[in-house]
């Protein structure tokens, strides 16, 4: 491989490994040592085609969740079961996963630059800028990116388009599903509120069980099901359907986190 070969977003993969390497070894530890990350579904990762798979998650964190994609992804691909063991699978990454995040996050400083050039596909959010609510175009570039994206290989999305959960999933994911036609993947997520900031990259609390089940990929009938079918198969796929959303006591609330602690314990 040439050593300034570069994608079709022109990123040099030379430098792009070195990135995911760096941030895979920095990362590790989050996921490992200071917290604990159960993983389910890890066959199912290594069964999908090289290109035109998009995977859609739920939302708890601007990048803690996509860093441990990352890590799951590679690892399941070099035949780690359930398991992000033996940080070895980061030497040679995966180099066409990418992921869809907001212009407006990914231009916030210089780390998300370089987050970015790890595999960000940035779009503009339509419905939001700023902190304020808005309202304007799909730009066609963003829409040409991430067929771009497809087509080199496998693109994550968090369809709310945010951190809050139990939102609507937006009308855009389920235009591209029936557009580009990929396998779609869900992936449900937990934990990574509670164990990190907003912004996923402080750690803001130890020991925390954390999540990822990957589920078996949707069946879709691209020409017939209408965008309001596809969404609400996302809502329930990735559980964050209005049905399931319920309002609990304080005095619940505690119990649940009493049963979670519980779990830590045996993890641990």
């Amino acid at each position: 491989m040439p050593i300034f070969k570069r994608n079709p977003f022109g990123h040099i993969l030379f430098l792009k490994r070195w990135l995911i390497r760096f941030f895979g070894i920095v990362s590790h530890g989050r996921y490992r040592r200071f917290n604990s990350l159960q993983i389910e579904g890890s066959e199912i990762i290594r069964n999908l085609p090289e290109t035109n798979v998009l995977f859609v998650s739920n939302h708890q964190t601007y990048f803690a969740d996509v860093a441990a994609m990352f890590h799951v992804f590679n690892a399941a691909l070099k035949g780690r079961d359930d398991s992000i063991k033996n940080i070895g699978y980061i030497w040679k990454p995966k180099l066409n996963i990418y992921y869809i995040a907001a212009s407006e996050t990914m231009k916030a400083g210089l780390l998300p630059k370089i987050f970015a050039y790890a595999g960000s596909v940035s779009v503009e959010r339509t419905w939001r800028s700023e902190g304020k609510d808005i309202k304007r175009q799909v730009k066609m570039s963003d829409i040409s990116n991430i067929k771009k994206a497809l087509n080199d290989g496998w693109v994550i999305t968090f369809p709310q388009g945010t951190t809050t959960p139990f939102k609507p999933i937006r009308r855009g994911t389920a235009h591209i599903i029936k557009t580009y036609k990929p396998i779609v993947v869900p992936i449900v997520i937990d934990g990574f509120r509670r164990a990190y900031d907003k912004k996923g990259l402080l750690i803001k609390k130890r020991n925390v069980l954390q999540s990822m089940v990957i589920k078996e990929p949707l069946e879709i009938d691209y020409e017939n099901e209408t965008f309001k079918e596809i969404i609400e198969k996302i809502q329930f796929a990735i559980e964050q359907h209005p049905s399931l959303l319920k309002v609990i006591t304080p005095e619940e609330y505690k119990q649940q986190e009493d049963e979670l602690n519980k779990k830590r314990k045996f993890w641990s």
